[in-house]
């Protein structure tokens, strides 16, 4: 965040000539920060043990009484080491020696003892007064906020301004980086990175880091704000959008934000919350219109869905094309459509999509094998994929798809061409399928387990022997008569006729979807 006000730091007061302060330590045995850290206050204290009274990132100054023998009650002198130690582990900036009051110049031990410990040590001459300095580092922590404070109200202007152009929400996340002097992300509700300033943002393992903990925070939903850290760098995410219904999320690498800086990013969450909000309403009626344009396609008229397709969004891929039927959890239904748009936006021509009869139904040419399975992964979706078809089998490319997804597991696709390979029968691999194939053989597994006998076994090798005795027989290894008299039980148990075809083909059916 760019400023031009002094800041408050020990660098900072000795700078200031009226009060002729002198560095008495070499600038080079002091730690990097130790004249440009923030000063809280300047206090004054010669106790030998001032630290129970003093407060983090503050300048103390001292007369040194302390370091003089009491001839009074003959108490040892605090000695410099053990000072200049409780000092530093209570977190002071620097300590200030005014001389000429107790004695001339800065005693060598004390220089010592802070040269060792990397304490800032300078000399306050006699005809300054300790009140000086608090009173110009106080000058300088007022400046300071009325300087931030005047930041703030001009970096919300230029922000306002930004927001009432063409591209405003672009321009808005544009200037807010400006205006931070960091980068500033904006991802979508699906978690893809859609604006980047500046361009470059970073890159590698950060970047990858960045879009994992964005992806997390937008699955989970919920609004939030969170700050951590990646290569060093504090990164600060907060969610656009209300909880449940998140429209994405602003990420700021590289800022360290003060009370200030808070206030501006929260005036550009506002904003940008605000602009996604009213692009709800937008977005509801371009979803009723593909939503009409799907029913169209799905009723033969492919005519008047390229028509207005092509006046808005493109034109519809190009046959032949492979037919999507998606499930989407609630929660998450709002930023699949939204990435579904995206995407569409990006490549005319190479995505259409809308809601349908059976869910989120989308359109890509035959050669796309990406697209789907991106979707499928990045929203956890049931997805069902149809054959290649034209636009005249539109609708018969939807039936396959929707019998497709209802094996197809989250986040992994399932093609009809994989159902009409494993023919008829493969479609009893169903959770209602099994269902019933339990409760049709539910008689004979019961007689099985409590007369140790083998209908079951026995049955399925009869229909896989063609309903032959010996045949069965032979293959289990028992007398025929055993063969004749176990079906004759089942057929007792399942109270059906197994001579009829029907029956026999309905109890296959059941022992397929069981194996």
């Amino acid at each position: 965040m760019p400023t031009t006000e002094t800041q408050p730091t020990l660098r900072a007061l000795l700078a200031r000539t009226e009060l002729a302060l002198r560095l008495a330590s070499r600038e080079g045995d002091l730690p990097g920060d130790a004249l440009d850290a923030p000063l809280r206050w300047v206090h004054s204290s010669d106790l030998a043990d001032p630290t129970p009274f003093l407060a983090d990132d503050l300048l103390l100054l001292t007369t040194g009484t302390q370091f003089a023998p009491d001839a009074r009650t003959g108490t040892a002198p605090t000695t410099a080491e053990a000072y200049v130690a409780r000092l530093r582990a209570r977190g002071v900036r620097g300590l200030g020696f005014g001389t000429e009051v107790v004695r001339d110049g800065i005693p060598p031990t004390l220089e010592r003892a802070c040269r060792a410990a990397g304490m800032p040590l300078f000399e306050v001459p006699y005809r300054t007064p300790f009140i000086a300095l608090a009173r110009a580092n106080a000058e300088a922590i007022a400046a300071q906020a009325y300087a931030r404070r005047t930041w703030a109200l001009s970096a919300r202007r230029a922000i306002s301004l930004a927001a009432l152009r063409p591209d405003g929400l672009a321009a808005t996340v544009a200037e807010l980086a400006k205006q931070l002097g960091a980068w500033v992300g904006l991802y979508d509700a699906a978690g893809v990175l859609t604006q980047s300033h500046p361009h470059e943002g970073p890159g590698g393992a950060a970047r990858a880091a960045l879009d994992a903990e964005a992806g997390a925070v937008l699955r989970r939903g919920s609004r939030a704000a969170s700050q951590f850290e990646i290569d060093g760098a504090r990164v600060t995410m907060q969610t656009l959008g209300r909880g449940g219904h998140l429209r994405g999320l602003i990420a700021i690498a590289g800022a360290e934000l003060d009370l200030e800086g808070r206030s501006v990013v929260t005036s550009v969450i506002a904003m940008a919350g605000l602009a996604l909000e009213q692009n709800v309403g937008l977005g509801r009626a371009r979803s009723a219109l593909r939503a009409g344009l799907v029913h169209a396609l799905l009723e033969g008229d492919a005519g008047l869905a390229r028509r207005v397709s092509r006046e808005l969004w493109g034109p519809l891929p190009a046959a032949p094309v492979i037919v999507a039927v998606a499930t989407v959890a609630p929660a998450r239904l709002d930023a699949a459509v939204d990435w579904l748009e995206l995407r569409a936006a990006e490549a005319r021509g190479a995505l259409f999509h809308g809601r349908g009869p059976d869910g989120v139904v989308f359109v890509v040419p035959a050669a796309d094998t990406a697209t789907i399975p991106a979707f499928a992964a990045l929203f956890d979706a049931a997805c069902g994929v149809s054959e290649p078809v034209d636009y005249a089998g539109f609708a018969t490319g939807h039936v396959q798809a929707v019998a497709a997804r209802r094996r197809a597991a989250a986040g992994i696709p399932a093609r009809f061409a994989d159902d009409a390979a494993r023919g008829l029968l493969g479609a009893l691999d169903s959770p209602a399928a099994r269902a019933l194939a339990e409760a049709r053989l539910a008689p004979l597994r019961e007689h099985d387990d409590a007369h140790a006998t083998a209908l079951v076994d026995t049955v399925r090798t009869w229909l896989e022997s063609d309903a032959r005795i010996d045949e069965t027989a032979q293959a289990l290894g028992i007398h025929r008569h055993t063969v004749r008299a176990r079906v004759a039980q089942a057929q007792r148990l399942l109270g059906v006729d197994l001579g009829s075809f029907p029956a026999r083909a309905e109890l296959w059916a059941a022992l397929v979807a069981l194996r």
